[in-house]
């Protein structure tokens, strides 16, 4: 058997509002709450479980989903829609704008508890880095 992420859990100052923000901007379902956990499922079996704890012991942390084309336009105009704030970079220097990373196109944006969410339509490496705009 190959090795395979399962899932993994994420610290949110509240559980539940976290995962809905999160499926609710990329289109996914809030699954049934389970102990501590409220989960999402991806389209690759992997669940993210969200937990509600101290807002001080939350470390930001990066999560990157690669979306078709068609699920990037979705989520993004979720994202316009919902007035967030979003950045072409990792850093924040390019608010307001996407990128052409690899062939595709990616844009980063914050969840309540302050960790960076990114989509991405194609995955790194795949080709040559495209200028940024």
């Amino acid at each position: 058997m190959s090795v395979e992420l399962n899932h993994t859990i994420i610290s949110a100052r509240d559980n539940r509002a976290s995962a809905e923000f999160l499926a609710h901007i990329l289109g996914l379902q809030v699954g049934t709450e389970w102990g501590p956990f409220i989960p999402v499922d991806t389209g690759n079996g992997v669940t993210l479980d969200f937990a509600t704890v101290e807002p001080e012991s939350i470390t930001m942390q990066h999560y990157a989903f690669l979306v078709s084309e068609e699920e990037f336009d979705a989520s993004f105009a979720r994202i316009k829609e919902a007035g967030l704030t979003y950045w072409a970079d990792p850093r924040q220097q390019h608010p307001g704008e996407i990128n052409y990373h690899h062939g595709g196109r990616g844009v980063y944006f914050l969840d309540p508890a302050g960790h960076a969410m990114e989509i991405i339509t194609q995955p790194y490496g795949n080709s040559v880095t495209s200028a940024q705009t």
